[in-house]
């Protein structure tokens, strides 16, 4: 989006802001997926026990696809995988996500795959300056939750020729994808009352930041007004130091008045800082869905690309969820449980399950992702509900399902 030589450019007034945000909807016009997967890391023998990031990262060997590995600051392994046409990237990182899970079992640890941590208080690892002053901005509990103890796919698609167009179905499909994929319903062993107790976190923080950027009309206006308005979390400071801003204000408060000179270094780094379901990036960043089991992320991503990206299977789909495109709230603590998600969900994964094959999905995957339809969407079941019937008997039972991997 911006080069090094214009990073230092000094934004001088709203009109900066909108050219930043017209960048960030320019990008490949092509059809490709990159996927971003988090995990909790348990330790088979003590689930209840916080895993030494340390320890995971020794335990990990080289990965055959070629997958970014980073931590997020609670120890939440994160696999980035190389960006590609749908198979192929689905293929690369599942081969990765493979050879983490062989290699951590033989360390004694495996991954799970849930939204938030069931089990586990909050506790963060890592101590950089930048999660030090997100800390202090986001605060106590959600702030801590958010950082720490919780796991998504993120979906990130290129824009294609026609970027507002994908960029509204992604808002449109959100909250029935999220009820579909929703994976998080307990948090201390017992129920959180939301489905998705990870998007529950979400609407308790700054919703500056968190909130849906408006889908309609034009999208670099829209997201430029969102950057403006989005209060400033920190500002770097003599290199590496960050200083949390506390005053409420937002980043046009700091363009009108500000304290120092602002730059275009300053506004892309705020950008970093906001964390709306939709965010774009020279990409799309999908970043609504709760982390699944190891067994189903790829049916996750395969759905959402192909109900994004695909305009046959679009165009059902959006017919189906556009009616409840403001269901956010609704979606995350009802799921499938919430009878015009359920009927909409099912007319969305049917319209994938068509679109599939013309995508060359393997028919492997297609039959996972039937499979969970009928477990989960024909039956209105997110895969929290399972979740929630574990916490019903002996906690020993959770205990079970977590160091067996999620059952997947």
């Amino acid at each position: 989006m911006t080069d090094l030589a214009a990073e230092d450019m000094v934004i001088r007034d709203t009109s900066d802001v909108a050219d930043f945000a017209r960048g960030c909807f320019h990008g490949s016009a092509g059809d490709q997926v990159g996927v971003e997967l988090e995990f909790l890391v348990f330790d088979r023998t003590s689930p209840d026990c916080h895993v030494p990031l340390a320890k995971v990262a020794e335990a990990l060997p080289p990965l055959p696809g070629g997958s970014r590995v980073t931590f997020e600051p609670g120890g939440q392994l994160e696999l980035s995988g190389p960006a590609g046409p749908l198979p192929e990237a689905v293929a690369r990182l599942a081969a990765d996500v493979d050879a983490a899970r062989a290699a951590l079992r033989e360390a004694g640890l495996v991954l799970a795959g849930v939204g938030l941590d069931p089990v586990r208080p909050a506790r963060r690892q890592l101590r950089l300056p930048r999660y030090e002053a997100m800390a202090e901005f986001l605060g106590t509990p959600y702030g801590a939750l958010m950082m720490c103890s919780t796991a998504s796919i993120q979906v990130n698609l290129d824009l294609g020729d026609r970027p507002a167009v994908r960029w509204e179905r992604a808002h449109l499909l959100g909250p029935v994808l999220m009820a579909a994929f929703a994976n998080s319903p307990l948090s201390g062993g017992r129920p959180c009352g939301w489905m998705s107790g990870r998007q529950a976190v979400w609407e308790n923080l700054d919703r500056t930041r968190t909130a849906p950027v408006p889908a309609t009309g034009d999208p670099a206006a829209a997201w430029a007004e969102y950057l403006l308005d989005a209060r400033l979390m920190l500002v770097r400071e003599n290199g590496d130091r960050y200083r949390t801003v506390r005053d409420g204000s937002t980043f046009r408060d700091w363009l009108t008045a500000p304290a120092r000179p602002l730059t275009l270094a300053d506004l892309a780094y705020h950008a970093t800082t906001t964390f709306p379901p939709v965010r774009p990036r020279g990409w799309l960043e999908i970043r609504y869905l709760d982390a699944q089991r190891p067994a189903d992320w790829p049916v996750c991503v395969a759905v959402t690309h192909a109900l994004v990206m695909d305009d046959r299977a679009a165009e059902t789909a959006i017919a189906a969820a556009e009616p409840y495109a403001g269901m956010w709230p609704g979606a995350a603590r009802h799921g499938l449980a919430e009878p015009r998600l359920r009927k909409a969900a099912e007319t969305c994964f049917r319209a994938a399950l068509a679109a599939l094959p013309r995508l060359g999905v393997s028919a492997g995957l297609i039959r996972e992702v039937a499979a969970f339809a009928d477990r989960h969407v024909t039956s209105g079941r997110s895969p929290a509900a399972d979740l929630l019937e574990l916490a019903k008997g002996p906690p020993r039972r959770l205990s079970a399902w977590l160091t067996e991997e999620g059952r997947g």
